[in-house]
This record gives C-alpha cells, structure tokens and sequence, in this order.
C-alpha cells in the first residue's frame, strides 16, 4: 500500500508545497499584513491622543476629551455632559471619517 502512495514522484510533492507557499504569501499580503498595519495604526492614534481632540467612538459616540487618566477617557458630549470611556473604544477609522465630513 506504502508503495502505491510514493508511486507518483518527488515533483507533485514540491508542486504541492510550492501551491500551498503562494497560497499562504496571498493571504498574508492581502490579508495578514494590511490587518497589522491598520492595528499599528489604530495604536498610534490612541496613544497620541490629547485633551482636546475631538473623537469618535466605536459605538458612534462623537465627543471632545475633557481628561485622560491611563486607559480612562472623559467625553464632553455636550455642554455639561460628561461619560467615561476606555481608550481603545476610541476609533481611528471613525474619527478620519467624521473629520473629512466635517
């Protein structure tokens, strides 16, 4: 039975590997890579952030930072409306969005 399986040759094994290696460099070129570059971003942008800046929230929440206290973050949402939220709810994509509308 074991000889039937190495009938077919060493190139269809190599073949095999070379497909599944240009598989694997597509998905991490078009989907791996773009994904930690956009969460390397995402970092940046929360550490930059200052009191101040006006940001938008993951959940849509549009706001200006009144106090940041290590991963804490006060919103005024309103003249005299104040909520505490964490940092990384804070959304780089959403916050460019609004800006470029605005």
């Amino acid at each position: 039975m074991m000889y039937f399986l190495q009938a077919g040759g060493g190139n269809v094994g190599i073949l095999n590997l070379v497909i599944f290696g240009a598989i694997f460099l597509v998905f991490f070129l078009f989907f791996i890579r773009p994904q930690q570059i956009k969460q390397k971003q995402q970092g940046n942008f929360v550490n930059d952030i200052q009191k101040g800046d006006e940001v938008v929230t993951g959940s849509g929440i549009i706001g200006k930072i009144n106090k940041i206290e290590d991963n804490v973050v006060q919103l005024q949402v309103d003249q005299k409306t104040f909520i505490n939220i964490l940092k990384s709810s804070i959304s780089k994509e959403l916050t460019d969005s609004y800006h470029k509308k605005a």
